[in-house]
């Protein structure tokens, strides 16, 4: 499906207009009237669905750092057999860092769970009370080791910055089910971002409305710049509504000049949800109000607390679960998108998931707390009778070598690492493709599964032929899939 943005036409060669300075300086302040004007204008690119979905909303969950597959979902027996001895992969191998050590087996113990009987680490143990709606892929493979352009890949689709996120995607492809909060929604770590920051949810190419909010739930500042400062603040009904009619006036007359030109449309549309998300977002985001047996099935009941200088699983239970309370609270007011962080960028001490040092010592906390707020916000969809229409996605950059470094630790593995997959028309209590006996590749190399073939199976479920979203831009038609990508018709329910 082609889009007719001229973004890869206009061309601002000539001299800049006083109303093009006003404009540039106020930032459609006070545009909202505008939006009025312009709200005939088709919004999303599919304008019906594809085909029937059965999904309509979407939870992406990115460990950044890179979680070890074989330490949480990924058993191998054949480790635990060769735990110390010399590693031998049987053929050369390019490590990131220095991690060709022994072999070094799961640091937890593994134990069947579900109907389905899927061996889980006991450190994410509480998946195990959803598991029987859980699809673990244990054969994706990455395409570099190096942290940020892994990250890129996962999120986006492309390993250098400059393309949309997924959420944007999503968000351009379908549109919005709120008017009044954004389609896409970022709550990142608590500490701060992964690789690439903002890179990660920016619409790129794609108007900028698309682009992900950023929300940082239980802070005393979720969203930045939602309310006006009070000191001494100069802003006022009345001196608002002045400054509304204004702009609205500057902004039709550009408008009227630039016929087609979306970016106005864009920007206009970007003021209009920040002005009616001063009403909603509070609301969406008071986990106060939800009833107490909610918040103890969350780990919530016991309020923040003052947490240990260490990283601990306390204070990882109660960051990610408030996150995941959060995100159904936004879901089930008609946000479409929802990424949810766990670990922030390199740093030392560990707060993410890079764990070249010590496994157990920055993985325990992490997914302990990773897996009481996911299987937690997994029930609570499904008593709330949403998991059906919603797609749940785990993720990482990349997986964690066989071997070991520095003894506790372990390197970097593009070669394979897990995903799985949840809810929104999702097979539950199944597992596609298989890594090889160590977890170093895919036990099937000629035939791994991409990213863009775990976007193409939700595009599919939402509906979107994952080959017809597609945005002109330079002259090339670009598709979050890029040229790849095949639906996982397995994973279908």
């Amino acid at each position: 499906m082609q889009n007719d943005s001229p973004f890869h036409r206009y061309s601002p060669s000539r001299g800049i207009t006083r109303r093009d300075f006003l404009w540039q300086s106020g930032g459609g302040l006070g545009g909202l009237a505008l939006a009025s004007m312009l709200g005939g204008e088709r919004v999303c690119a599919v304008t019906a669905p594809h085909h029937p979905a059965k999904a309509k909303r979407v939870v992406q969950f990115f460990m950044a750092g890179a979680a070890s597959h074989i330490d949480l979902f990924d058993f191998k027996p054949e480790l635990v057999k060769r735990d110390g001895q010399a590693s031998d992969f049987g053929e050369p191998v390019e490590a990131f860092q220095n991690g060709l050590g022994p072999w070094l087996k799961p640091v937890w113990d593994f134990t069947p769970y579900g109907q389905c009987g899927k061996m889980l680490s006991e450190t994410v143990a509480p998946l195990g009370a959803v598991v029987d709606e859980m699809a673990f892929i244990h054969n994706l493979v990455g395409k570099s080791g190096v942290h940020s352009a892994a990250t890129l890949l996962q999120a986006t689709g492309f390993q250098l910055p400059g393309f949309p996120g997924a959420g944007c995607w999503v968000s351009y492809g379908l549109g919005s089910m709120n008017d009044n909060l954004p389609t896409f929604v970022v709550l990142p770590d608590h500490r701060g971002f992964g690789s690439n920051g903002v890179k990660n949810w920016d619409s790129a190419f794609l108007p900028s409305q698309h682009s992900g909010t950023i929300i940082y739930p239980g802070a005393e500042t979720p969203i930045a710049d939602l309310f006006p400062h009070k000191a001494g603040s100069y802003i006022s009904p009345k001196t608002e509504a002045d400054a509304q009619r204004l702009m609205a006036e500057l902004n039709r007359e550009h408008a009227a000049t630039r016929e087609g030109d979306q970016r106005l449309d864009a920007r206009i549309r970007s003021y209009e949800l920040a002005a009616k998300m001063q009403l909603a977002a509070p609301e969406a985001l008071d986990l106060k109000a939800e009833p107490a047996h909610v918040q103890k099935l969350y780990g919530l009941d016991r309020g923040p607390q003052t947490w240990a200088k260490e990283i601990n699983g306390e204070e990882e239970t109660f960051h990610f679960a408030q996150k995941c309370l959060a995100a159904r609270r936004l879901l089930e007011r008609g946000v479409r998108f929802v990424q949810v962080w766990s670990g922030n960028d390199n740093g030392f001490p560990r707060r993410n998931w890079d764990s070249h040092e010590d496994i157990r010592r920055d993985h325990g906390p992490l997914s302990m707390g990773m897996a009481r707020g996911a299987a937690a916000f997994i029930q609570d969809l499904k008593q709330r009778g949403m998991l059906e229409d919603t797609i749940i996605l785990w993720t990482t950059e990349f997986g964690r070598m066989p071997s070991s470094q520095g003894g506790k630790g372990r390197d970097h593995n593009p070669y394979v690492f897990t995903n799985w997959l949840c809810g929104g028309g999702i097979k539950g209590g199944v597992t596609h493709g298989e890594s090889d006996p160590w977890g170093y590749k895919p036990l099937d190399r000629k035939n791994p599964t991409l990213v863009y073939d775990i976007h193409a199976t939700i595009l599919h479920l939402l509906g979107i032929d994952h080959t017809q979203l597609v945005f002109r831009h330079n002259g090339i038609d670009r598709r979050l899939t890029d040229v790849h990508g095949h639906v996982i018709d397995a994973l279908l329910a």
